[in-house]
């Protein structure tokens, strides 16, 4: 496996440096002695070939009054392995074969930590972090053989669905498209309903965000329909697909969908999501449910869904990327 990424760095940071210093009209020499750093490592952060650690981020963001704003762009990697961890992984890594339940355990915690992880960070930080390890264990899936191959392949198809999230968060729509057709045959290889509707749900997610009615509505109905997927991803399904046709204008087929989602409710309330969508709690579809009301021009419902869906929340996923968008249309919906 890779080794341990010194810190997690928003691709972003030495930009902001360069931006910060020069609103404070500050030269690189200035700023060398306000923070007491030489001016050749300054200009290496700045360009990118030197990496900064928490403690040199911090030191930056009150030498430039930058209100924390650089200092959160520097984190520490998430422990997720004890020595004996990584000694077990760099094993796997050059003995596939001998590939056992607590090793592919191991993967799966990791691959958790880091699903988690995103609800707390950007994804530009998350991506350098994540595409080695996610690179390491589809080399060690295409090699593995005995009885737990079948649990590492299933690993591997949920850290590939994770990657092409990673890319859709940042807007790199190609290469999130791209991975997430991968991570529906993946998922179709190990027979995993509840993953190729989630790539689709992702994929959904994508065209929404390019504010393509139609895709919306392609990629939420194929996640609708997919057999194996759960109650609780198809609520959320139906109701994001009568968002793409409340865009439309197909009022009726909005409602029909939305009347179908609410059959479902008991259902999906009745057993706990899958831990491949570990976030879809009994009120997480309440944040689609805004979208579609809005769209449908029912602002009342639109606030009170959106309120609900967002006041709901975990404490650690309030601040996630993805929630921007319900946050804006709560916005809009009580502008």
């Amino acid at each position: 496996m890779p080794a341990a990424i010194r810190t997690i760095v928003d691709p972003r940071f030495a930009a902001e440096l360069t931006r910060r210093r020069l609103e404070r009209g500050l030269s690189l020499r200035d700023l060398a002695h306000v923070a007491h750093y030489s001016k050749s490592f300054l200009h290496d952060l700045e360009s990118g070939r030197a990496r900064p650690t928490c403690a040199v981020a911090r030191e930056l963001d009150t030498a430039l009054d930058a209100g924390g704003e650089l200092a959160v762009m520097v984190v520490d990697p998430p422990s997720v392995t004890t020595p004996d961890d990584s000694d077990r992984l760099a094993y796997l890594a050059a003995n596939p074969t001998r590939l056992d339940a607590a090793g592919v355990h191991l993967l799966a915690t990791i691959l958790a930590t880091q699903r988690r992880l995103d609800d707390a960070l950007p994804a530009p930080m998350m991506l350098p972090m994540c595409l080695p390890q996610w690179h390491a264990v589809r080399d060690l899936a295409a090699h593995v053989r005995g009885p737990h191959a079948g649990e590492l392949h299933a690993v591997a198809a949920e850290w590939t669905q994770f990657v092409g999230w990673l890319y859709a968060e940042t807007r790199n729509d190609s290469q999130a498209v791209r991975v997430l057709i991968e991570a529906s045959r993946e998922a179709d290889a190990v027979n995993s309903g509840p993953l190729a509707a989630q790539a689709e749900n992702f994929r959904g997610y994508i065209e929404r965000q390019r504010g393509n009615a139609r895709g919306i509505v392609r990629h939420f109905l194929a996640a609708y329909h997919t057999p194996g997927a759960s109650p609780s991803q198809r609520v959320g399904d139906a109701v994001q697909a009568a968002h793409g046709y409340a865009l439309l204008g197909d009022r009726p087929a909005a409602v029909r969908l939305l009347g179908e989602a609410s059959d479902l409710t008991t259902a999906a309330e009745s057993e706990p999501p899958p831990a491949t969508a570990y976030w879809l709690t009994p009120t997480f579809s309440r944040m689609g449910l805004g979208l579609a009301y809005l769209a449908l021009g029912d602002r009342g419902s639109a606030v009170d869904n959106l309120r609900t869906g967002l006041g709901a929340l975990p404490e650690d996923q309030r601040g996630a990327e993805w929630t921007v968008e319900y946050r804006q249309a709560l916005a809009a919906a009580t502008a």
